[in-house]
């Protein structure tokens, strides 16, 4: 049986990663060692020695932080992994001029690319549970059901941010996209603090980032305390951006690509 074009260019990305997959599986380990350590135990001692406790529904902070953590990680993967490596496979090592000189199309590079980065993102949350395990910030085994909800997240806002990186002729767009777009997201999505302590004016906001759906998704599996039609909600958000995403990126790669 034939592999799907599709999958041709994902075998391609995975090979790439093959050559430094012990280098990004020690950052996978490493960074939310880093964060949990520093801000779920250090400012998490802070924060439940005071009233913080009661603001976030009685959990420590620690455990409230982590899948919050977990979901903003698996977006800033996503969305470093749709940046610098399309812009290398368009204007610097030319990868996707290779790929079209076989049989594969422009669509097949864009689900073929994002196929790859979510099994990027796949990695990088399944490290991240495993992290939040061993801090014991993990509540219920609902956590196991926080992985595909990141990996949903990250693909979701790879795909628009491929879409543009496509079109760009230089890198200095990326740094406004990480530095003004995924950045602040952080902030203000929930990541850190109930997006309920943000000024009325900036609550809406925050409903329309979809970092918050991402943490609205994972926080409360890792709890235990989920609400069907709620999450149903924020995975119809998240559904929706990343076929957008893709419906957009087929056009500007075709564009990009085709001669």
């Amino acid at each position: 049986m034939a592999t799907p074009a599709p999958l041709r260019a994902t075998t391609y990305w995975l090979a790439v990663f093959r050559r430094a997959w012990k280098v990004g599986l020690l950052a996978s380990l490493l960074s939310p060692t880093l964060f949990l350590g520093a801000l779920g135990v250090g400012l998490g001692r802070a924060v439940d020695a005071g009233e913080g406790s009661a603001n976030l529904g009685g959990v420590a902070y620690l455990v409230f932080l982590a899948p919050g953590l977990l979901a903003a990680m698996a977006v800033q993967t996503g969305a470093m992994e749709a940046t610098y490596p399309v812009m290398g496979a368009v204007k610097w090592n030319r990868q996707y001029t290779a790929m079209l000189a076989t049989p594969l199309a422009p669509r097949d590079l864009v689900l073929g690319h994002l196929t790859a980065i979510g099994l990027r993102v796949t990695l990088s949350a399944g490290c991240f549970v495993v992290v939040m395990a061993l801090f014991g910030a993990v509540e219920t085994w609902g956590v196991l059901l926080a992985v595909p909800a990141a990996v949903l997240a990250g693909v979701a806002v790879a795909a628009p941010v491929a879409a543009y990186t496509v079109t760009l002729d230089t890198d200095l767009p990326i740094a406004a996209i990480l530095r003004f777009g995924i950045t602040p997201m952080f902030l203000f999505s929930g990541t850190f603090f109930p997006i309920s302590q943000l000024p009325d004016a900036l609550e809406p906001l925050a409903w329309a980032l979809p970092l918050w759906h991402a943490v609205e998704l994972c926080r409360p599996l890792s709890l235990g305390t989920a609400d069907a039609a709620a999450s149903a909600g924020h995975v119809l958000y998240l559904v929706a951006l990343a076929a957008a995403g893709v419906a957009v990126a087929n056009r500007t790669y075709r564009r990009r690509l085709t001669p």
